[in-house]
């Protein structure tokens, strides 16, 4: 039925300015603010998906986007320069100082947008 649709995901922020500022200016993605006051964020892959306001949200307990990347060790150092903190979870989660873990798939990092929302960077074979 839906497998020639066009889909989107979208996801709930607390403050539609800082969530604009982050996706934008920190991840380099191209972001537009429409009519609704809703984010429309262009991922690199051509996809899009939504970042939209509201006042009582609570930050997913999941990842909600997960970034592929060639070489994850230089993301999260990017990342890092970029004033994102990478090692979020402690524990077998935590991964290396970095927060990189590695051995259980493929070496992954997870992060926080401003609305405590969990991101990863990701490198696939």
């Amino acid at each position: 039925m839906f497998s020639k649709t066009a889909a989107f995901s979208g996801f709930a922020v607390d403050d539609i300015d800082a969530a604009r500022s982050f996706y934008a200016d920190t991840l380099g993605l191209t972001v537009s603010l429409n009519d609704m006051g809703i984010l429309d964020i262009e991922l690199g892959s051509g996809a899009h998906v939504i970042a939209y306001p509201k006042e009582d949200h609570e930050p997913a307990g999941f990842t909600i986007l997960n970034f592929s990347v060639d070489d994850v060790e230089a993301a999260v150092d990017e990342l890092n320069a970029r004033g994102v903190v990478t090692k979020i979870y402690e524990g077998e989660y935590g991964g290396d100082e970095k927060g990189i873990m590695r051995g259980w798939g493929p070496p992954i990092a997870w992060f926080r947008d401003p609305a405590g929302n969990v991101l990863s960077v990701l490198q696939e074979p």
